[in-house]
C-alpha cells in the first residue's frame, strides 16, 4: 500500500478499485508468515512532556513545532548497528502543573513503556518527570532549568542520580551575569529581590548558593520581602518594602503573568526601579510585549540566540537558520526555548543511535551518560563536573530595546563569562 493510496482513502477520493486493492494488500500482509512480518522495523518509544498550556506555556511555545520537524526528519526511522528502527514520539502536555507532569510521566513509563523520556523544560516539569524516571528506572534527558534547581531540591547534592541527565547553565553563571549587568550602570546598589513561593523561588532565594549571597558579596545591598504566591493579584507588600528601602534594582525570578501584574502595580503605585532583571518572565517576546511600554529596557539572561555560532548535528543548520525558518513559518519572533527544543532532540537521537540496544532502558541510560556531541547550544558532555548528571551550557546578559522588525529586540549586553562565543551588541542602559 503506497502513502498516496492511503492519503486518497483518508480524503475520501480513492476509487473503489483503489480501496479494494488497498484492502487486499492489507489482507495479504496479515496472511504473511510470521517470520516475514518480523522483518519490519522495530519501534522505539520516546515520551515527551512539555508545558504547552498554562502559565509556563511560553517555555513550551516551540515544542510542538520542533516535534513536527523531528518527526518529518525521522520519517524513515534511524539506524543503529546496521538495524532500522521506527521512532514513536508520544507528546503530552503537562499543563504547567507539577502533579500533572508526574502523573503523565508515570503513565508513559509504566503503561506506554517508553524507552526514554524527555521533560522539555522548567523546574516544575523537569523535576517531577525526572523523579518518576528515577523511581521506575527509565532514562530521562532534559534541559531548560538551572542545574541547581534540578539537583538540589531532589536530594542530589550528595549523590548522583542513576537515570537522569540534564544540560543547562547554573545559578553561579546567571548570578554572575546579573551582577555584571548591574555593575555596568550607575545605581545605589540596592536590590529588591522578587521570588515566588515554589521550587524556583526557593532555589534562587537560597542563602547558601542563591542570588542573595552572590549579590551581597559583590557589594550590593539586598532587600528580601516575603515570597509571593504564584498567580497572585497583589504585590502591594513587596512594592511597599522596595519603595521604603529605595531599591534602584529589582532582581529575581517570576513567570510572565506574575511579572506583568507586578510591573503594572509598580506603575500604579509610583514605584519606578532603574533596572529590572528577572529570570523566566523576560525571556520571551510575548512576555515583554505583554507589558507594553513598561517593558522597554528590562533585562534578563540569554541562553540561546540566533547569534550562537553553533550548528545542528541533525540538519547542519545554524542558529540563525533555525530562527529565520521559525519566523517565516510561524510569523512569530524567535524565542530562546527554540534552540533548546532542537538541541534536546539532537541529544536524544544521538543517544538512541549509539545505544547498545535502543529498546533497552539501561543501554539508553548508558548511552546518554556517554554523550559527547556538538549541538545548537554547544557541546553536550557529562564529564562529572559540576555534577555527574549535569552538563553546563553558555549564558549571556541581555536587554530588551525597541526593535525595527519587532516591537522589541533582545540585545546581548554582557558576555563576560563566555567572551569567545559572542561579543556584546551594545551597552546596558537604565530604564527611562
Amino acid at each position: 500500500m503506497s502513502i498516496f493510496d492511503t492519503a486518497d482513502i483518508l480524503k475520501g477520493t480513492a476509487s473503489r478499485r483503489t480501496i479494494l486493492k488497498t484492502i487486499g494488500a492489507g489482507a495479504a500482509t496479515l496472511s504473511m508468515p510470521s517470520i516475514l512480518r518480523a522483518q519490519t522495523a522495530e519501534t522505539i518509544k520516546v515520551g515527551y512532556v512539555s508545558p504547552m498550556t498554562g502559565p509556563l506555556a511560553p517555555f513550551g511555545e516551540a515544542d510542538s513545532y520542533t516535534v513536527e520537524k523531528i518527526k518529518a526528519l525521522l520519517a524513515g526511522g534511524i539506524e543503529n548497528n546496521g538495524k532500522k528502527y521506527n521512532i514513536d514520539i508520544i507528546v503530552q502536555d503537562a499543563q504547567s502543573n507539577p502533579n500533572k507532569a508526574a502523573e503523565i510521566a508515570g503513565n508513559l513509563i509504566l503503561n506506554d513503556e517508553v524507552h526514554l523520556i524527555v521533560p522539555a523544560s522548567t523546574t516544575d516539569v523537569n523535576n517531577n518527570v525526572a523523579d518518576q524516571a528515577e523511581l521506575y528506572g527509565c532514562p530521562s534527558l532534559s534541559a531548560g532549568s538551572p542545574w541547581q534547581a534540578f539537583i538540589m531540591p531532589r536530594g542530589g547534592a550528595d549523590k548522583a542520580f542513576e537515570w537522569n541527565y540534564h544540560f543547562f547553565w547554573g545559578l553561579e553563571d546567571v548570578l554572575a551575569t546579573y551582577v555584571g549587568l548591574w555593575k555596568s550602570v550607575e545605581t545605589n546598589k540596592k536590590v529588591g529581590m522578587l521570588f515566588p513561593q515554589n521550587a524556583d523561588g526557593e532555589t534562587w532565594g537560597n542563602r547558601d548558593y542563591g542570588l542573595p549571597p552572590t549579590v551581597e558579596k559583590a557589594g550590593f545591598t539586598t532587600v528580601i520581602p516575603s515570597m509571593f504566591q504564584p498567580r497572585t493579584n497583589d504585590f502591594s507588600a513587596q512594592i511597599a518594602q522596595y519603595k521604603a528601602e529605595g531599591c534602584d534594582i529589582i532582581g529575581g525570578i517570576a513567570y510572565p503573568s506574575d511579572l506583568k501584574t507586578f510591573i503594572t502595580q509598580c506603575s500604579q503605585q509610583s514605584y519606578k526601579p532603574k533596572v529590572v532583571t528577572v529570570a523566566a518572565a523576560l525571556l520571551f517576546p510575548s512576555g515583554i510585549e505583554s507589558m507594553g511600554p513598561l517593558g522597554n529596557g528590562m533585562s534578563t539572561e540569554v541562553w540561546w540566540t540566533p547569534a550562537f555560532p553553533y550548528k545542528s548535528s541533525l540538519t547542519g543548520q545554524t542558529s540563525a537558520d533555525i530562527a529565520q525558518i521559525w519566523e517565516k513559518e510561524t510569523g512569530r519572533q524567535w524565542t530562546q526555548p527554540l534552540g533548546y527544543a532542537h538541541a534536546l532532540w539532537e541529544v536524544v537521537i544521538d543517544t538512541l543511535k549509539r545505544s547498545a540496544d535502543p529498546r533497552d532502558r539501561t543501554a539508553n541510560r548508558d548511552a546518554a551518560k556517554a554523550t559527547n556531541l556538538d549541538t545548537l547550544v554547544g557541546k553536550i558532555q557529562f564529564t562529572g563536573k559540576p555534577h555527574p548528571n549535569i552538563c553546563k551550557t553558555p549564558i549571556f546578559g541581555g536587554q530588551w530595546v525597541k526593535g525595527a522588525k519587532h516591537p522589541y529586540d533582545l540585545k546581548i549586553v554582557d558576555s563576560a563569562l563566555y567572551p569567545d562565543i559572542i561579543k556584546p551588541e551594545q551597552k546596558m542602559v537604565l530604564i527611562n
